[in-house]
């Protein structure tokens, strides 16, 4: 299991998944990230770097047969409606989802984690956890929990969709054409450290909290 995960966010392994199966592969992972809970262990950042370096047509290992502009509004509309489906499924399971036990795909803790993003964040959370992985799975859930106004929610959806989708895509479009390509499982290890940063140096800043407490106690 850990050796299929480590491939699946590795460069080779996101290369050969798109080369596979092309505009339809990456969609549907976008929307499963997005919209599924039991998304959250799929390649984002990662893919979508990754995906822009195969759609530029001056690389060698290009896939894609359509255009940059289509694939960025396919993505654009897959996270989206990823979005509208976590959200809706939070409104429907309402507050009872915090009762239900750990399974192999569901935890509490990224659920609380995804409350605390949500709370600390409001209204741009649903933007700023585009760039954070598991987060960007649970906060559209959280958000369909809280009741957050739909419209409220759809609009800056839409609007963390097309930064997400079209920032990530069109760096890896650039690095396309450059000798960095070439080094994409480097770039890509730099991309997830740099996304993971948020998770590091909120769990410092809950443990620093924690340690300050026992100590005055």
């Amino acid at each position: 299991m850990m050796e299929w995960l480590q491939q699946l966010h590795s460069a080779d392994g996101i290369s050969n998944m798109i080369a596979w199966g092309g505009l339809i592969i990456v969609v549907g992972i976008v929307y499963a990230e997005t919209g599924l809970l039991v998304g959250f262990f799929l390649p984002g950042d990662s893919l979508l770097i990754t995906a822009g370096v195969l759609a530029n047509p001056q690389n060698p290992h290009a896939v894609f047969e359509v255009g940059m502009l289509s694939l960025n509004i396919a993505l654009v509309l897959a996270a989206a409606i990823g979005d509208q489906t976590g959200y809706w499924l939070g409104h429907r399971a309402g507050a009872g989802i915090w009762n239900k036990k750990d399974g192999r795909f569901f935890k509490q803790k990224h659920l609380l984690a995804a409350q605390a993003f949500y709370a600390k964040y409001g209204n741009a959370s649903v933007i700023a956890a585009k760039y954070v992985p598991i987060v960007r799975t649970f906060v559209p859930f959280v958000a369909g929990i809280a009741r957050m106004p739909y419209r409220r929610f759809a609009l800056w959806s839409f609007m963390g969709a097309i930064l997400w989708i079209t920032s990530l895509l069109w760096i890896g479009y650039f690095l396309g054409q450059t000798p960095l390509a070439n080094r994409l499982d480097k770039l890509l290890v730099l991309v997830v450290f740099v996304s993971i940063l948020p998770i590091l140096v909120g769990g410092l800043k809950s443990y620093r909290g924690k340690k300050s407490r026992t100590v005055l106690n």
